[in-house]
């Protein structure tokens, strides 16, 4: 993917967001020159994506050093865990947060100036972009490896939920990563995008990717994949994670859970594509994990008009958590993971 559409931008010490909320209408980027600009980026999704989430602040860390006035540790973790709250769920968000506060810490202890770990910090930002790529890469491969020898065919069509491509990484995507390396290699017949309410990033932001890369698609309501499943119209399905526990349950954008059950239903391969970045193995499974819970008017209301009677009242979870025993495999950098095996994921993850 071209790179005139990386959602994160870092130039001349500010960071310049995609607003992902006004695709596909709008490209248009966010400046963002504060840890409070970052935190509201983060929270009100102007960025998204568990990738993204997590490199957004590792710049946004990086500008609240650069200005804050003889920041302590003290100060450093207020800042972390400002950062840290914007979204509890993608535990890539935390993850890269607690790794610029080791970095700040030992940096410190060993002398170094505020203005030289002030530039660790955007390093660290650069790299931590760069390997996603490339770990992406490895599991697109993985997931088409896999898939040649389940499904016998010379094109596959696929499904996806959500929006796990370069907008929600920077670079190759995680689930839809799979899916453009499989178009890539002449391996996709067609591509079926859920919509995913209520903020529609399938119809939105799945089909503005599938669309810069000439990747046939329909966009589907959720409530269509038993119809497309019991048809025969889907070979395989691949979905991100926010947050993996470590018996493998997986907590990713409401909705995914209902398709891994009616993808079992019909045995259809349903695959898990997400960096070691989103596994939480301090959780023994998905019912530790916390769920963000929206506004109400996402669901009452669609880019401000209201689609619901006046003072309607609404349940908005982001997330859902799939079982374990649902997933036909978890893909990572390091390989892929079967969930019906005990210990499996703890093993290879620790490897």
């Amino acid at each position: 993917m071209s790179t005139e559409y990386n959602p994160i931008v870092w130039k001349d010490e500010t960071l310049y967001l995609l607003d992902q909320r006004l695709l596909p209408g709008e490209e248009h980027f966010v400046e963002v020159k504060s840890l409070k600009d970052c935190a509201s980026a983060i929270r009100d999704m102007v960025v998204r994506g568990a990738p993204c989430i997590g490199f957004t602040a590792i710049y946004g860390m990086a500008l609240w050093y650069k200005n804050a006035s003889q920041p302590s540790l003290a100060m450093v973790r207020e800042a972390c865990d400002e950062l840290i709250a914007a979204r509890p769920t993608a535990v890539n968000l935390a993850y890269e947060v607690e790794r610029c506060y080791t970095l700040i810490k030992n940096s410190q202890l060993s002398g170094k100036t505020q203005n030289e770990i002030f530039q660790e910090l955007v390093d660290f930002g650069h790299l931590q972009t760069k390997e996603s790529h490339d770990k992406n890469l490895r599991m697109a491969n993985l997931g088409i490896e896999d898939l040649k020898k389940r499904i016998k065919k010379e094109k596959w069509n696929l499904m996806t939920h959500c929006n796990t491509g370069f907008l929600a990484c920077g670079s190759l995507g995680t689930a839809l990563g799979v899916i453009s390396h499989a178009h890539s290699q002449g391996l996709v017949n067609h591509v079926f995008a859920d919509e995913t309410r209520p903020y529609m990033q399938g119809s939105r932001l799945t089909a503005f990717e599938l669309a810069k890369e000439n990747i046939p698609y329909s966009i589907v309501v959720e409530g269509a994949a038993s119809y497309l499943l019991s048809h025969g119209k889907v070979d395989a399905i691949f979905v991100g994670a926010d947050r993996i526990a470590a018996n493998g349950d997986t907590a990713n954008k409401v909705g995914t859970a209902t398709l891994a059950i009616v993808a079992n239903h019909y045995k259809i391969p349903f695959y898990v594509v997400a960096p070691t970045s989103s596994f939480d193995i301090s959780l023994e499974d998905g019912k530790g994990i916390e769920i963000e819970m929206r506004e109400s008017t996402e669901i009452t209301h669609f880019r401000g008009s209201p689609v619901a009677p006046a003072g309607a009242n609404s349940v908005n979870p982001s997330f859902d958590v799939t079982d374990h025993r649902l997933i036909t495999g978890i893909i990572c950098e390091k390989g892929m993971i079967n969930p019906a095996v005990a210990g499996e994921l703890v093993r290879i993850i620790r490897s």
